[in-house]
């Protein structure tokens, strides 16, 4: 009689496994059911956010209750929250070549940074929404909404090292862009990007043109890294001929584990209105971390609006600012700072109605950051 078909796989199977035992190996165990697709999903998906708030004095104590020349830290003698974010992030990886991110945010910041849009508040709450590609050969391809790549400070005050934005970031470059952007890794230390986008601070395109742009990062050492990054495109609404150049320069120094040093430059020129007009601005950066719960951060930098630009008045301005950090492990950091902003002219108001040549303020900001990663 002919064994069964399941017969001869039974011994077939036996014989296979006195083999296995034989040469010292253990087989294989079976794969286990499939994750389902929305367990997949934030296996892949990084969840992370912060909260950001401040108290912020202002000397001069002026009648608008406004800080002048910042972005973010403006409010007088207030407790103040700045800004909520949640954020989801895949990133592209060569497995699975597809990603996306998404930042949701909520506060008078996201207000500000929007303020200018000509598409109005529609994506105020969207900090950032782009889709990625990671295409062959390590080329990553970005499209949607970003944050600007000029500049040494960011737009979350996480990632800074000084509670308030230098200048330079409030006056003198873009918040984000929306559009194209491609970045490719050359080697350990060159890498390169694109950019063709609306323009600063717009989804919604105020005229017929686009901004190009593109950034070299040269990494000398791990000690030392320089950045440069131009951007340039007609800004001005309803003009496509007329161009807004920026060019940006950031050369960063870490000696030792406990210090680093970073300066940034900015040249900007603006050829949309009756005469051109330029700016420029240098920022100096020391940061001192004897320990992991703290750390002191002195930042100096000069401003020179010849045409009033960006200030609204033909001055240059120096500021000095000192911040201290302490952190927690679990996440949560407080920054205590003093700043000092100084112009060549009277600008600044004061009390109710004077102007002098200085301000003087200080902020206490409290940050607490989770990330799922």
């Amino acid at each position: 009689m002919k064994p069964r078909l399941g017969t001869r796989t039974g011994l077939a199977g036996g014989a296979l496994l006195m083999a296995t035992v034989a040469f010292g190996q253990t087989p294989a165990p079976a794969p286990g059911p499939a994750d389902p697709p929305a367990a997949a999903f934030f296996k892949q998906t990084e969840v992370s956010g912060f909260v950001d708030a401040y108290y912020g004095y202002n000397f001069n104590t002026p009648s608008s209750r406004q800080a002048q020349l910042r972005n973010f830290d403006v409010r007088h003698n207030s407790f103040s929250l700045n800004l909520v974010e949640l954020a989801l992030e895949k990133k592209p990886a060569s497995n699975s070549r597809g990603g996306f991110r998404i930042d949701l945010d909520y506060g008078h910041q996201a207000a500000m940074v929007n303020a200018a849009e000509p598409g109005g508040s529609t994506l105020q709450n969207v900090g950032q929404a782009y889709v990625s590609y990671l295409a062959p050969h390590g080329l990553q391809l970005d499209f949607g909404k970003f944050y600007s790549p000029v500049g040494y400070e960011g737009i979350k005050t996480k990632d800074n090292w000084n509670y308030s934005r230098s200048l330079l970031y409030a006056l003198a470059e873009p918040y984000y862009h929306a559009g194209f952007r491609a970045n490719y890794t050359v080697n350990d230390h060159v890498a390169v990007a694109g950019f063709l986008v609306n323009g600063w601070n717009n989804v919604q395109d105020n005229n017929g043109a686009k901004t190009i742009g593109g950034q070299l990062t040269l990494k000398m050492s791990p000690a030392v890294s320089i950045v440069e990054t131009y951007m340039g495109g007609a800004e001005a609404s309803g003009d496509n001929s007329h161009w807004r150049h920026v060019s940006d320069s950031i050369f960063t120094y870490s000696p030792t584990s406990t210090v680093s040093l970073a300066i940034n430059y900015d040249y900007g020129r603006d050829t949309a209105g009756a005469a051109p007009v330029t700016w420029q601005g240098v920022a100096g950066y020391l940061r001192y971390q004897p320990a992991k719960w703290f750390a002191l951060t002195p930042r100096a930098e000069y401003y020179d609006d010849p045409d009033g630009a960006t200030t609204g008045a033909r001055q240059s301005l120096t500021e000095v600012t000192l911040t201290s950090e302490f952190t927690h492990k679990d996440g949560v950091s407080m920054r205590i700072e003093f700043r000092h902003d100084l112009s060549d002219t009277a600008f600044f108001k004061k009390n109710l109605s004077g102007l002098v040549k200085h301000q003087d303020t200080v902020t206490v900001g409290v940050v607490y950051a989770f990330s799922s990663r």
